[in-house]
């Protein structure tokens, strides 16, 4: 696609890298923000920035956050003796979605993949650790997707936290196997919080 201003070449290419938009889609955003007024552009820009700028990772769940703690863990009325451990922040969002978790979360910011060269040590598994060893926590709540890579993290996070006697639980299958947590229905992810099993039972298809 050659185009006649090189300047908006240029911003349908830096459009195009975004996951899931194509040059075709990234050439229509880019004429419907030549469009807009010059400060709706800058509103928008200025927000894409702040994001990138500003946004932090909460420094007692590792979840997404513009404070040094997340409005989750700022939330009195949430239950800080139950931790849901999730692979990222996608999946605090299907979760909440369900409104039928009270406690807190724990974001590993991945799983572990030995193909991919990922191991414990890449996640934030050290501060699920610090946060046992702190007390006060009577469960932990194991809702990795049903993927190969999230059984491996779940039963490697089970032996870990079975050693110091906490108590450790799974979600129930309703999902998928293979599923990520943000592909299921909310009423699904609802029930399969609710319905959450001794790990032990957690990974039985």
């Amino acid at each position: 696609m050659s185009l006649s201003s090189q300047l908006l070449e240029n911003a349908v290419d830096q459009l195009a890298t975004l996951p899931g938009i194509g040059r075709r889609t990234a050439m229509r955003l880019a004429l419907d923000l030549l469009r807009r007024e010059a400060h709706e552009v800058a509103r928008f820009s200025e927000a894409i920035r702040r994001m990138r700028d500003e946004v932090r990772y909460c420094e007692v769940c590792c979840n997404i956050s513009d404070q040094p703690k997340c409005a989750i863990c700022r939330d009195p009325g949430r239950d800080a003796s139950l931790i849901c451990v999730v692979e990222d922040i996608r999946d605090v969002i299907a979760i909440e979605n369900t409104r039928q978790f009270k406690g807190l979360y724990h974001v590993l910011g991945g799983v572990i993949s030995p193909m991919d060269g990922i191991g414990p040590d890449d996640l934030h598994t050290r501060e699920l650790f610090q946060r046992m060893e702190q007390g006060g926590v009577r469960e932990v709540v194991l809702a990795l997707g049903g993927t190969l890579e999230g059984d491996t993290t779940s039963f490697y996070l089970n032996r870990r936290l079975a050693e110091a006697g906490m108590l450790v639980t799974a979600i129930a299958r309703g999902i998928s196997v293979g599923a990520d947590l943000d592909q299921a229905d909310e009423m699904t992810l609802g029930r399969s919080i609710v319905d959450r099993k001794p790990y032990e039972h957690g990974i039985r298809r």
